[in-house]
């Protein structure tokens, strides 16, 4: 079926996108699953190419374009490199920025937004703590009133860009008795002393990541470090899920498809039996079933993409996005490792490194199982 959510101008964003995953992104693909990072020069091309600065109105050196089309077209093209990469620029250009556009001062826009734009800041954010995973009014990290100051303390755990961030908007707790209304967040600067950050975490997939903790002792932040109002923490993060979670969704579609393209010219290749395996009745009806799950998932995602773009996507329809994608993408790859055989599960296969990067995707960004009590929420159960 085509896809109608996109025009010409959209496609022209594409092949831009293309160009640079093939000329910047692909020649250093080893490079990235070595080092467990993606080089500043990389983030620096991405933003020197308006990639980074979708969200970012043009005055503050972002590319202002206002629609919602052009962040998925970045993040099919990107996906369909790998899931890791797409997952570090998505954090930095598609989640963090909103926060700083809508909140922010207009001080903290100038400080901040041009270098998030041009890739010279990469952004992190920081919700998910050691003890809390999803449950995100339950977070324990404090931050306390000292005159024009506040004084932070606490830890984030599983924070993409973490070990390489210059900025990271942390959520906090300012008032232990309001429970979800007594949350707060900040923009922290690497750098700030008291502020650290862990090792790269040693993950079984998205190993380009740079996944780290990060730690708060006694962290000073001025009050102008205070992005929004006190207290209004966890609200604003619940009206900027919406975009993180069909952010995801664009990308788990896209990186499944990817794979399964190879797959599918992978199994006109394979010969056993003196004939490809894909013409084995088995194997040819599991390929029609995982392409139509593909095509049928992106249907019910481009609508998603389309009322985000239009400022009509609830949280309920992004929550279904996000959750059935993550599990049509880990079924679709499951799949693929079989009809490789043996060699889908050595790691020199892309559908290997898929296979294991997409487990991940059940779980973040809210896991499945709380996307599906916010649908039961919704259901009135």
């Amino acid at each position: 079926m085509p896809r109608n959510i996109y025009s010409e101008d959209h496609e022209a964003f594409r092949a831009s996108v293309r160009e640079f995953v093939e000329r910047t992104l692909e020649p250093r693909a080893e490079e990235m699953i070595r080092e467990h990072v993606i080089p500043r020069d990389i983030w620096q091309e991405a933003g020197k190419q308006g990639f980074l600065g979708l969200d970012i109105p043009e005055e503050l050196g972002g590319a202002g374009a206002g629609d919602y089309r052009f962040n998925a077209v970045f993040a099919e093209e990107v996906s369909g490199f790998t899931a890791a990469v797409s997952s570090c620029f998505g954090i930095h250009a598609d989640v963090c920025p909103p926060y700083i556009v809508d909140l922010g001062t207009e001080e903290q826009k100038q400080r901040w937004l041009p270098g998030i734009a041009s890739g010279e800041l990469i952004c992190s954010i920081g919700m998910t703590e050691p003890s809390g995973g999803s449950d995100l009014a339950a977070l324990k990290t404090t931050a306390v009133r000292d005159g024009e100051d506040w004084v932070i303390n606490g830890s984030k755990t599983f924070i993409t860009n973490g070990h390489q961030c210059d900025l990271a908007i942390v959520a906090v707790r300012t008032d232990p008795s309001k429970g979800a209304k007594g949350i707060t967040l900040f923009v922290l600067e690497a750098g700030t002393e008291g502020f650290t950050k862990g090792n790269k975490l040693d993950k079984v997939g998205q190993v380009e990541s740079d996944t780290s903790e990060l730690f708060f002792d006694n962290v000073r932040v001025p009050d102008a470090n205070r992005l929004g109002p006190e207290g209004q923490g966890f609200i604003a993060m619940m009206q900027r899920l919406p975009q993180e979670r069909i952010g995801a969704a664009v990308s788990n579609v896209a990186h499944a498809a990817k794979i399964l393209e190879e797959t599918i010219e992978y199994t006109k290749e394979r010969k056993a039996f003196g004939q490809a395996i894909g013409s084995f009745q088995h194997n040819k009806f599991k390929l029609a079933e995982l392409v139509t799950r593909i095509e049928v998932t992106q249907a019910y995602v481009d609508d998603c993409v389309a009322a985000h773009a239009e400022g009509r996507l609830t949280p309920v329809d992004a929550a279904k996005a996000k959750w059935f994608s993550a599990q049509v993408q880990n079924d679709v790859l499951d799949e693929c490792v079989q009809l490789y055989g043996g060699y889908g599960f050595m790691n020199e296969y892309r559908v290997a490194r898929a296979w294991r990067d997409a487990r991940v995707t059940k779980i973040w960004a809210g896991s499945n199982e709380i996307m599906k009590e916010l649908i039961g929420r919704d259901l009135g159960l």
